[in-house]
């Protein structure tokens, strides 16, 4: 009987592995119910003023700007002085903002797929993450505390090779899931878009972007899968891994993060392993460090404390973490008694 074949039937048929499918199933289902129940399409009269709308409050940000550049050129009449602007205009240049205002941001209760896919993306991408540790940690962890795979190691008595299928059997089958899933949900709110909310401009920039989040995203879902897998491994049962997890979010994340904060340690968030999820999601990511600024006084003086934590590096991190851990766990089941 072929390994991989065996694999795949004995990952299937775990109830575990079923149930979070029903989840994912029913979540997907309530996500798509609700904005479904909370959206209609706009009327021509909802279009126009939300248009109107949109243009008035562009409109607005150029005047403000010109106000801010005027008031540098010492130009702005002393009846508008008192307004606040800040100390570097090209803070507000509407040229530089990530976004302006459209006719979206006007209608109330109308689903617009291009402004919600993204932020729809990233919640499937965290259930995802979630669904593939989860999977990944009790389908070898259930395996090793039953005695399943030392069954499986008196009929092809090669350690690493079995454990090597289970990974690769593990990685295949979440990624083809996350595919499916992924494109399933994607498509389902296109369609709620079309029919009862706004399409939205559906250019080429916004499919590459939205294209680079979820290829990002699958790759954190594979890395999610074999760290459960991983720290499983190691502990030889699931819940290590679910200890694991629960130990670094709430002594790491949460009580490292807060002693960094009040010793007033330069740039926490560089060690903080969620920072690197972000960035690489996000293609990079921005955080800021008072104490570069704190010398400055008053809003005369520009000061841009932000650092910026780019992709690339971020995955490195991951990368490197997802190795050792994976590793170790070959290492160690390498060597281990089983019995």
């Amino acid at each position: 009987m072929n390994l991989v074949r065996a694999e795949l039937e004995r990952l299937s048929a775990r109830r575990f592995v079923q149930l979070m499918v029903v989840l994912l199933a029913l979540a997907f289902a309530v996500t798509a119910a609700t904005t479904l129940a909370g959206s209609h399409k706009p009327s021509a009269d909802e279009l126009s003023s939300a248009r109107a709308q949109a243009t008035e409050a562009r409109q607005s940000l150029e005047t403000t700007f010109q106000q801010c550049l005027a008031r540098r050129n010492g130009t702005l009449p002393p009846s508008d002085t008192e307004e606040y602007f800040p100390a570097d205009c090209s803070e507000i240049d509407p040229i530089r903002q990530e976004r302006l205002p459209i006719a979206a941001d006007f209608l109330p209760g109308v689903f617009s797929f291009a402004e919600q896919a993204r932020p729809l993306l990233y919640f499937l991408i965290a259930f995802l993450v979630l669904f593939g540790f989860l999977v990944g940690a009790s389908y070898i962890g259930a395996d090793l505390n039953s005695g399943g795979v030392v069954n499986l190691l008196l009929w092809r008595p090669r350690r690493m090779t079995v454990l090597g299928t289970k990974l690769g059997t593990l990685l295949g089958t979440v990624l083809a899931l996350a595919v499916a899933a992924s494109l399933v949900y994607l498509a389902t709110f296109w369609v709620i878009g079309q029919t009862a909310g706004l399409a939205g401009r559906l250019s080429g920039d916004f499919w590459r972007s939205l294209a680079a989040v979820h290829g990002r995203g699958l790759v954190l879902v594979l890395l999610a899968s074999a760290v459960g897998f991983g720290i499983a491994t190691l502990g030889r049962h699931t819940s290590a891994a679910l200890g694991a997890l629960a130990a670094y979010a709430v002594v790491w994340e949460l009580g490292a993060r807060l002693v960094l904060t009040i010793v007033d340690a330069p740039r926490p968030d560089q060690l903080m392993l969620s920072s690197y999820i972000g960035a690489w999601l996000n293609g990079g990511a921005r955080f800021y460090d008072h104490r570069v600024c704190a010398g400055s006084n008053g809003y005369d003086t520009y000061c841009d404390g932000a650092y910026t934590l780019a992709g690339a590096p971020a995955l490195v991190v991951l990368l490197v973490l997802t190795g050792g851990l994976t590793a170790a766990a070959f290492a160690v089941f390498r060597r281990r008694d089983l019995i």
